[in-house]
């Protein structure tokens, strides 16, 4: 017999929670608390099924044979309600936080625990900081390629046409991340590849005239700043890694008995680990330097604070008050300098030089199979080289 309105309102509580039954598999369940809460049941491939309606009286009797006249609805199409349910309970769990902004933090938080470099970490949250005035308060799944690219170009108006293309580069990143997640269905970003204005390539200036490298030579030799600069400049040219991988050095990863620096994989550009073979004159300049400081921590640290690096701005600033312009020569040049000179001597495989800046092979098996080749040429070139360098510092 179906339920009535009084019914309901008037069913008492009891030791134990109890139905009353309406029609249709609607029934209201009362629990000894006084609570009435709307269920129905259903089977589907012969299991039983329930679904919730909400409770009484805030789902009234009416309200509540609605809802199992239309889940009956969609049992008859062949769905099943209580799944559908428990998928966008789900879901809507899934989208709690679900704005381009939060969803990219997500994604930032994700690659630091997967030991990105801080420099990387830095790099997205600056990208984020671009994006965010346009599109960080936007729900990610509803970002459309237009949105996206009135954002990117905002920032390419102002003139920074590499900081617009990085910054598509990331968004298209942290909305791959949404789709894995199940926050976002595609990647707006993706058609947008080729809309946005190429920038111009800027070469690190370098000298690779070898008469203007023994005048360079010969002025690092004469600057007259901190010690632990002047050390920096006269190994720089030596090593040829990137500014950065100098000045976050530590002391640990040198091994001058076997002469090899090892960088861990998180300082390099590449995200792999890198040996560095040291010359005779190279280890002597680190002792110079351990001297004077001693051999704890950060080998460049700043002259203010221990703990943290020299500024990515000491050897350049250094260079310019020696009279190099920035046209001229930068701390990153160096390495354009070995590679030009060196590829020039016609003594060295292009291989082997490759390996020594820790160029990444666009070919990834190729790039595998050479990884721990030319060693041994690599540390006779080394030699070569530091003893090279000496002999262009010392022609007048």
């Amino acid at each position: 017999m179906a339920l009535t309105d009084i019914q309901v309102r008037n069913a008492t509580p009891r030791e134990r929670e109890f139905k009353m039954g309406d029609s249709g598999g609607l029934y209201i369940l009362v629990r000894p608390n006084g609570s009435k809460l709307w269920r129905m049941k259903y089977r589907v491939a012969g299991r039983e099924q329930k679904l919730s309606f909400g409770a009484y009286p805030l789902v009234s009797l009416k309200e509540a044979r609605l809802k199992r006249d239309e889940a009956r609805v969609e049992i008859g199409r062949g769905g099943n309600p209580a799944r559908r349910k428990r998928k966008e309970r789900i879901e809507e769990e899934i989208r709690a936080g679900n704005t381009f902004a939060e969803v990219a933090m997500e994604y930032i938080e994700k690659c630091a625990k997967e030991g990105y470099a801080e420099s990387t970490l830095k790099k997205a949250r600056w990208f984020l900081d671009l994006l965010k005035p346009t599109i960080g308060n936007e729900p990610i799944s509803e970002v459309s390629p237009h949105e996206l690219l009135s954002a990117l170009r905002r920032i390419e108006r102002k003139g920074n046409r590499e900081s617009a293309r990085r910054a598509r580069s990331f968004a298209s990143r942290v909305f791959r991340y949404g789709v894995a997640t199940l926050r976002a269905e595609h990647d707006p970003a993706q058609p947008l590849k080729g809309a946005l204005v190429a920038p111009v390539v800027k070469h690190y200036a370098a000298i690779t005239d070898p008469k203007k490298l023994g005048g360079l030579l010969r002025a690092i030799e004469g600057f007259e700043g901190s010690p632990v600069t002047l050390q920096a400049l006269r190994i720089a040219p030596h090593v040829f890694v990137r500014p950065g991988e100098l000045r976050h050095a530590t002391w640990d990863e040198f091994d001058f008995e076997n002469a090899v620096w090892r960088i861990p994989e998180g300082r390099m550009k590449s995200r792999r680990p890198h040996q560095v073979p040291l010359s005779r004159q190279v280890i002597a300049l680190f002792e110079e330097l351990g001297q004077l400081r001693g051999r704890q921590g950060l080998v460049f640290a700043s002259l203010t604070a221990r703990n943290r690096p020299m500024s990515e701005n000491t050897m350049n600033g250094a260079l310019r008050r020696m009279g190099f312009s920035g046209d001229e020569m930068t701390a990153h040049g160096m390495r354009a300098t070995a590679s030009t000179l060196l590829n020039e001597s016609g003594l060295w495989s292009q291989d082997a030089i490759e390996r020594a800046l820790a160029h990444q092979d666009s070919n990834s098996v190729r790039g595998i199979y050479h990884r721990g080749q030319h060693w041994d040429e690599r540390v006779r070139m080394a030699q070569w080289w530091s003893d090279y360098l000496d002999e262009l510092r010392g022609r007048a």
